[in-house]
């Protein structure tokens, strides 16, 4: 089902199920935007919307061939214990190995984000009309921390899997395996111990961080800029 569909069937049950706001409410909760009519459901909605455009935008980034590796703000580095090793390898040429792992933890992170998109909607969809008049009231991103606060343990759960047959699927685990392999006749070497479920968790970690960026720089750009509130319900919660 289109993101879309859902927003129009919430829309639906929401406007014969909540009675209008007090007017002087949504001018305290809306800066006086009263004669815009709003109700209960538009606010609901109005921030179903701001979430709805911030996940497609986090998707759309995140979720594509260099959306991770690519990108300064959300690619994601190694875990500290294989960048301490690579600051002594490095200098002499000899990180190769580790150069590719970093690589292929991006890869596997941009082939794991497309799966969360409905866990995101699922959460969306239960947005309650307090939910909205606080997130309105909140912070530029206080929509985006509601997510996370609701989606991150799903997600978490969601991701691992899927980041497990992305990363042995682009081949990290495998580069994992031949490193520890190799630092084990190294003196004085680190053991990486369970490397493999700690690279797992590490590019869970990061990925959603990833994904959250970009979900809360969406909504701070609807809170800030008209040109970004880009449909009619977005226009009047946001004016």
């Amino acid at each position: 089902m289109q993101r879309r569909t859902v927003l129009t069937g919430l829309a639906s049950s929401l406007l014969t199920a909540c009675e209008t706001l007090d007017p002087a409410i949504i001018d305290g909760v809306l800066g006086g935007s009263s004669g815009f009519g709003l109700t209960q459901a538009d606010a609901a909605l109005g921030i179903r919307a701001a979430l709805d455009k911030g996940v497609g935008n986090a998707v759309s980034n995140v979720g594509v061939l260099d959306g991770f590796l690519g990108n300064n703000l959300v690619r994601i580095p190694l875990p500290s214990v294989l960048q301490n090793i690579q600051s002594y390898l490095s200098p002499i040429g000899a990180d190769g190995l580790l150069v590719e792992l970093q690589q292929q933890l991006n890869r596997g992170a941009e082939k794991a984000v497309p799966a969360a998109t409905d866990i995101f909607l699922g959460a969306i969809s239960q947005l309650t009309i307090p939910d909205a008049i606080a997130i309105v009231q909140g912070a530029d991103t206080a929509a985006t921390s509601y997510l996370q606060n609701k989606t991150t343990g799903q997600l978490s759960a969601l991701f691992s899997p899927v980041m497990k047959g992305a990363l042995n699927e682009t081949g990290a685990l495998r580069l994992v395996d031949q490193l520890s392999s190799s630092l084990q006749g190294v003196p004085f070497a680190p053991q990486l111990g369970n490397m493999r479920e700690d690279l797992v968790t590490h590019g869970v970690d990061y990925g959603l961080r990833g994904l959250f960026h970009y979900v809360g720089e969406e909504e701070k750009a609807i809170r800030a800029n008209p040109a970004a509130r880009t449909s009619e319900i977005l226009r009047r919660v946001f004016a």
